[in-house]
């Protein structure tokens, strides 16, 4: 019964913290909602979709095979910063593979940094700071952003203006290493 009590009182509150328009939605499009606006602030952004649609990062975007994640720590350099550690390696064609000249982007969170709410939290915050900062001038590299605890406490801003700042120092080092 108190569960019940507790989903009332959250749909109520809810419903007077958010105005929606006069259509229905379900409750799956109202717990994602509720969702995003606890993890970032809403920004204003040209990659949006129509609401209701979901915007996901592309996997085309991402880095995802433990291979590419050992080659990235290994062979590639390393940007520091308060909240995070950023590794990249910039790519190069492989045999007859062409390459995309899109960033692709990994993270690894350690379980020292927390439980799988935290860990995934953590996660879901840069995701979402890569997405905004529109990192595709980047270049061809592969990058893995590993957090430090202090990404928790940090505002969201301050998280996106540390990512931005780190591809464009990726950016110019790669284009120097390139010459």
């Amino acid at each position: 019964m108190s569960r019940l009590v507790g989903w009332l009182l959250l749909l109520a509150f809810s419903f007077s913290c958010f105005s929606f328009s006069e259509q229905d939605i379900s409750i799956r499009e109202f717990d994602q909602t509720i969702a995003v606006s606890a993890i970032a602030p809403q920004e204003e952004s040209d990659r949006t979709g129509p609401r209701g649609k979901k915007i996901s990062f592309p996997r085309s975007g991402r880095l995802l095979r433990h291979a590419d994640f050992e080659r990235v720590y290994k062979q590639g350099r390393r940007h520091f910063s308060a909240t995070m550690t950023v590794f990249y390696l910039a790519r190069t064609a492989a045999g007859s593979k062409p390459i995309s000249s899109a960033p692709r982007v990994g993270f690894t969170v350690g379980r020292s940094l927390g439980g799988a709410v935290v860990r995934n939290r953590m996660k879901r915050r840069l995701r979402e700071a890569v997405r905004l900062a529109q990192v595709a001038q980047a270049g061809a590299v592969d990058v893995v952003i590993n957090p430090k605890k202090s990404l928790l406490a940090a505002e969201f801003a301050a998280v996106l203006n540390e990512v931005k700042r780190a591809f464009v120092v990726i950016e110019q080092r790669v284009k120097a290493g390139a010459r």
